[in-house]
């Protein structure tokens, strides 16, 4: 994957869920960009971000200036990042909830397929009833299910893996509790015929996933060989990493992580990972190099604030390494006292 095709994929993908996740759109989305590129290499609200800095970091990805300044407003006004003072140039930081949420969303997608599930055979399901004229309440509940990761098994009818009822719960209450005729249940359930063709397997499109795994596979072959090999420059390695992130994080919030005895055979997730992560991995330093390069002469403390985030050699626990600033770490130590 060349490098100008590399740019064009991490600005295609859909938005970051980060405080209030910019909405998806087609195209470039220079916010989702802003925010990828910030929840991998800042660990810390302490850090005064120039805005010349961000748009010199965002100008590596082909973001002009003006889509930069854009970008930087929309994550203002969504409560990922805040302007620190009234100075101008202005200056910013990402807010101490952002960064804890970027945290908990890196732990997932490095952790993601580490492990088999802890399989029960516990599902969740939800059916409701919403008279004809409801169905901008319909689409809504549709909507809202699919957030919470529950795929439908029959019109009316949607499950999801796991024991955990009340967010469907809470859900379900908040939408259709004014809606004249509504009726709905949340039950635990299990099936009799778990891996059979009206089974719960049934619902979700993994013929479809397996190929979205095999496709990434392919797509960065090429990357994870260059990676190994080390032959990929700094400057490349920043648009790369980041595409691949970007790539991969779609698998840890659609794959609904079912045992394999649900599974169809070859499963190539574990291949997809590994992936993944050795691009990831080698291209952090390099990646982080590359920010501080840009950075720097717009935010002279650059080297001091700028990190990576990696997987850890206990898969378990990712961690976020690099940066040098007193501040960062004691907030790494505050936000989870169990990454090191």
């Amino acid at each position: 994957m060349r490098q100008s095709e590399e740019v064009e994929e991490v600005q295609a993908r859909d938005p970051a869920d980060d405080v209030r996740a910019p909405r998806a759109q087609v195209g470039a989305s220079p916010q989702h960009l802003l925010a990828t590129v910030l929840g991998e290499y800042l660990d810390s609200a302490d850090a005064d971000l120039p805005s010349a800095a961000i748009i010199a970091i965002l100008r590596e990805f082909d973001v002009s200036e003006a889509s930069a300044r854009a970008a930087l407003s929309r994550l203002v006004k969504r409560g990922l990042i805040a302007a620190r003072g009234r100075g101008r140039p202005p200056v910013y930081h990402l807010t101490a909830t952002a960064i804890a949420r970027h945290r908990s969303r890196m732990r997932h997608f490095l952790t993601f397929g580490a492990r088999p599930p802890r399989w029960t055979g516990d599902w969740v399901l939800v059916s409701f009833s919403i008279p004809s004229p409801g169905q901008a309440a319909r689409h809504a509940v549709r909507r809202s299910l699919s957030a919470l990761r529950f795929v439908g098994l029959y019109d009316s009818v949607w499950i999801r893996p796991g024991s955990d009822a009340d967010p469907a719960r809470q859900a379900l209450g908040e939408l259709l509790h004014q809606v004249g005729g509504a009726r709905w249940s949340v039950l635990h359930v299990r099936f009799d015929e778990e891996a059979g063709p009206h089974g719960p397997a049934s619902a979700y499109d993994l013929t479809a996933l397996a190929t979205a795994y095999s496709d990434f596979i392919g797509r960065y072959a090429e990357l994870r060989v260059a990676a190994r090999e080390g032959t990929v420059s700094p400057t490349r390695a920043l648009v790369a990493r980041t595409s691949a992130m970007d790539s991969w994080r779609k698998f840890a919030d659609l794959d609904p992580d079912l045992p394999a005895h649900l599974l169809p055979e070859p499963w190539p997730r574990q291949q997809a990972r590994e992936t993944f992560l050795d691009i990831h991995s080698a291209l952090g330093s390099l990646a982080q190099a590359r920010l501080v390069e840009v950075a720097t002469p717009h935010w002279p403390e650059a080297a001091s604030w700028i990190t990576h985030f990696r997987a850890s050699t206990d898969p378990a626990r990712p961690e976020p390494t690099g940066g040098t600033h007193p501040a960062a770490s004691a907030l790494s130590q505050s936000v989870n006292p169990d990454i090191h």
